[in-house]
This record gives structure tokens, C-alpha cells and sequence, in this order.
């Protein structure tokens, strides 16, 4: 190996998560080393998840409303569909925000690093470059940021044919038929895309419900508009068996409606989660151990079982969210910085950008009556919207919980056009403590979508001006 360098703080994994670690340290005045393989900062959200799949989200939800229309007297031809347009401009958008953000790495004096990196010892990392070359680094501290995977599932086979949410996103053709094997967030988000884009998708989820551990009453409307927009979903559906021919993907899909039937596929798409990536980095070795799932566990600090070693993101558990690593990243640099910060969010707001889009924040139905919480409840329709109808999208729904006793916001949930910009409304709220009543007297303007919150909050007390359900008498 070359010479050995040294480095205040080592930041393993240029995610939204290892970036912002990075970045906050620096910003407190620390010396800090990024490492990652890609040529800039950005991780698997930027590169390969989050921002491609939105900008195709995007193009998705432009076929849709152009049909839409014409309910509203516009008629457009078909679109003509360039798949390597389409392939381009998405690479333009990741490439421009990628190099942005190894701007701001030199902006702010980090030393990045391009290389693959693991423990020699707990202060020692090894950097492998792609190129052959080698060098040792030595760290006061570290933080892992080194995110997840897809996860495997199955009966798998060797075939171009069967992808995972990476590979999904390559646009290299638009299949006539799609299987999507997994009911979660990234199939319904990336089946989305290939029925607007003209597939014939079939959806194969094992549990009795789209989006497990969702709030029924915010899938329940996505799960109607998706009906019309796939070919089929098969609920509590097990795969069987997968096998290549030269027509496709032949699949044995298992239910109680069907029993075991034989279906053909162009190609199938897994999407069952995502595993951490936890594994090479000779955590062993040094004494770091990981739990059965491969999360390295971390206390409210991010500290690890070595205390100058920290962990955050993905590779820590659930949720696996961009903002909750990024959020970690700053606690992290914080810790080390030598200031006093702990990890404790009241709401962590997670979001399904489907169409419609599901957002929640803080407790729901479901987990408050698992864990024995009393919560009053009230639901918007958003067909009770006058911008949702002018919009032609009133199968929205806005819903609040609160303690039924003093008001105070628990938990929110939103489906909806643009629930995702919306969601955060009720996650200040959240972590503010505010009640009911705040949201009730805050002026929203009108006519947005945004006055559904505010609605929603009138509702806990029966009076919701545009939604008429009398509170009952006890």
C-alpha cells in the first residue's frame, strides 16, 4: 500500500446521508475524507434510485394527464415514446446534481476519495481504487454510510429479463406484459411508470393489501386508482417457480382464487426491499458486530459499540429513507464535533410517489391500536375540495390523529395529488407539539389543497366547513 494519510473524520459512502455527514462536519471545521465509488457524491438515491425514478415518475404522470384531458375537451395524439430521450435527459438531471454536489465537496475543502473502503483496524481504513491502486487512511472517527441494496427473493434465474429497481430505471425497452413481484413502494412506484408507458403490469403481492403496514384509509384510494391503470393485482400471491423460454418469463403464481397456475410474462420485475450493505467492510475483524437482518446497531447519537466508529442511514434499519440519513448525517458530525446531539424525531415523514401520492408522518391508526394509544381520528375527502375537483382528482383523503383528550397532532396522513409536498405541514406540526386547534385556526388559502389539512383538523370537532359529519353524542 502507499503512504499512510490521516483524516479528522472518515465519512464511508456518498449518499444523502454520508454527503450531509460530510458536509455538516466540514462546515463545523472539521478535516473530513469522503469516500465512495461513484465519481461523485450522490450514492444510490441520485445515481440509481430516488431522482431517476422520480424524473421518470415525471414523465409517467405527463401521459396520464395529456388522456385525462380530454374529459376537459382536449384530445392530444399518442405520445411518441424515445426511449433513449427519455434514457438521457434522466442521466442529464442525475450528472447535473451529482456534479453540483462535487462542487460543493471542493467548495467546502473535503477530500474525496474514489475508491472502495474497509477496516484494517478500528482507526485504520484501506482504500481500494479502481485502477489497482491501494492506500491506508487513518481516522480519529468514522461514520458508515454505506446504504442498501435490492433484496433478493426466491426462485431466482439468470436471465436479462428479470430486473430489480436498479436496472428498472434503464428504460431499456417498454415490455408488453410486466410482472412486478412485491406490493411495496418501489414496485407500485416503478409499475406505475411501465403502465403509463404502455405495459401490461400485473402486480403479485404476498400480503392481503397493497403497501403492508400502510394506513388502509390512505391505500385504499391508490389501490382503486391503480386498478384502472394495471392489468391485474393479485393479492396474497405467492411466486413459485420462474422459468426463461424464448416468449418470456414463465411464472407459477399461487393464490386461493387461481391455486397454481402457469402464467407468461416479457419480463418480471423483483422488488421485495432492500438489504444494507453492511457486508466488506471487515466489521468483524475489528469487533463491530451486526444484527441477524445486517444493520449495525447504533445508539440515539449514531454511535456504534466503538465509540469514535458511527453509523447512519440504511445500514442502521428502518425506515430506509433519504431524509432520515441525511437527518442522522448531521447528528452524527455533531457527536464528533464534540457537540451534544441525539437522534429522537417525533415524525419521520415517509412518501409513496405514486399517482395518487401516499405521505404520512408520525403514528397511525394501525400502531396506535397495536400499542394500546387512545387517538381521535378524522378523515377530508378531498372530493370535498374545491381544487381537488377543479383538478379532477377527488379521490384524495386527508387525515389527522390526536389525542383525544388534549388535541395535541399525533400522526398524519395524505393521499393525494402532491401529498408529498403537503405531508410536511403536519410534520412541523408534530414535532412542534401543536394541537388540533393550531391547525384549525391557521389560515390556509383558498382554494389549495393544502385547506384539506386545515379541514381535517376542523373535522376532529365537527366543524369542517365543506365536510358536514356531526360529532356523535356520548
Amino acid at each position: 500500500m502507499a503512504d499512510k494519510d490521516k483524516t479528522q473524520l472518515a465519512v464511508i459512502g456518498g449518499g444523502p446521508g454520508g454527503y450531509a455527514a460530510a458536509f455538516h462536519a466540514a462546515d463545523l471545521g472539521m478535516d473530513v475524507t469522503l469516500i465512495d465509488v461513484e465519481a461523485n457524491p450522490g450514492g444510490t438515491c441520485l445515481y440509481r434510485g430516488c431522482i431517476p425514478s422520480k424524473a421518470l415518475l415525471h414523465v409517467a404522470k405527463l401521459i396520464t394527464d395529456a388522456r385525462e384531458a380530454e374529459e376537459w375537451g382536449l384530445t392530444f395524439a399518442p405520445p411518441e415514446m424515445n426511449l433513449e430521450k427519455m434514457r438521457n435527459r434522466t442521466r442529464q438531471v442525475v450528472d447535473q446534481m451529482t456534479g453540483g454536489l462535487g462542487q460543493l465537496c471542493q467548495a467546502r475543502n473535503i477530500t474525496y476519495e474514489r475508491a472502495r473502503a474497509s477496516f484494517l483496524d478500528p482507526h485504520t481504513l484501506a482504500l481500494n481504487y479502481a485502477d489497482g491502486a491501494k492506500k491506508r487512511l487513518a481516522a480519529d472517527s468514522v461514520i458508515i454510510a454505506t446504504g442498501s441494496r435490492p433484496a433478493l427473493f426466491g426462485p431466482l434465474i439468470r436471465s436479462r429479463r428479470l430486473m430489480n429497481s436498479t436496472n428498472a430505471l434503464h428504460l431499456e425497452d417498454i415490455p408488453g406484459t410486466l410482472l412486478v413481484i412485491g406490493g411495496g413502494y418501489i414496485g407500485l412506484e416503478l409499475g406505475s411508470v411501465y403502465a403509463a408507458l404502455g405495459s401490461a403490469v400485473t402486480v403479485a403481492e404476498m400480503t392481503d393489501v397493497l403497501l403492508p403496514g400502510g394506513d388502509r384509509d390512505l391505500v385504499v384510494p391508490l389501490a382503486h386508482r391503480l386498478e384502472s391503470r394495471f392489468h391485474q393485482i393479485m393479492l396474497k400471491t405467492r411466486v413459485n417457480t420462474m422459468q426463461e423460454t424464448d416468449q418470456g418469463i414463465l411464472v407459477n403464481l399461487e393464490n386461493e382464487e387461481i391455486g397454481k397456475e402457469d402464467r407468461l410474462f416479457d419480463k418480471v420485475l423483483i422488488s421485495v426491499g432492500r438489504k444494507p450493505n453492511s457486508r466488506g467492510l471487515n466489521l468483524f475483524e475489528i469487533g463491530l458486530e451486526i444484527d441477524a437482518q445486517g444493520f449495525i446497531p447504533v445508539d440515539l447519537q449514531r454511535r456504534t459499540a466503538i465509540p469514535h466508529i458511527y453509523a447512519i442511514g440504511d445500514v442502521t434499519g428502518q425506515p430506509m429513507l433519504a431524509h432520515k440519513a441525511s437527518a442522522e448525517g448531521k447528528v452524527a458530525a455533531e457527536n464528533i464535533a464534540g457537540r451534544k446531539a441525539v437522534f429522537e424525531p417525533q415524525a419521520i415523514p415517509a412518501v409513496v410517489f405514486t399517482d395518487p401520492e401516499v405521505a404520512w408522518a408520525g403514528i397511525t391508526e394501525k400502531q396506535a391500536a397495536a400499542q394500546g394509544i387512545a387517538v381521535a381520528v378524522a378523515r377530508f375527502p378531498w372530493a370535498a375540495s374545491g381544487r381537488a375537483s377543479t383538478m379532477s382528482r377527488p379521490e384524495g383523503l386527508t387525515k389527522i390523529l390526536c389525542d383525544p383528550d388534549t388535541g395535541q397532532i399525533l400522526g398524519m396522513g395524505i393521499t393525494g395529488t402532491n401529498a408529498g409536498e403537503l405531508i410536511s405541514e403536519g410534520v412541523l406540526a408534530i414535532e412542534m407539539g401543536a394541537v388540533v386547534e393550531d391547525l384549525d385556526m391557521t389560515i390556509h388559502p383558498h382554494p389549495t389543497l393544502s385547506e384539506t389539512v386545515m379541514e381535517s383538523a376542523a373535522a376532529v370537532f365537527g366543524t369542517s366547513t365543506h365536510f358536514y359529519r356531526p360529532l356523535k353524542k356520548k
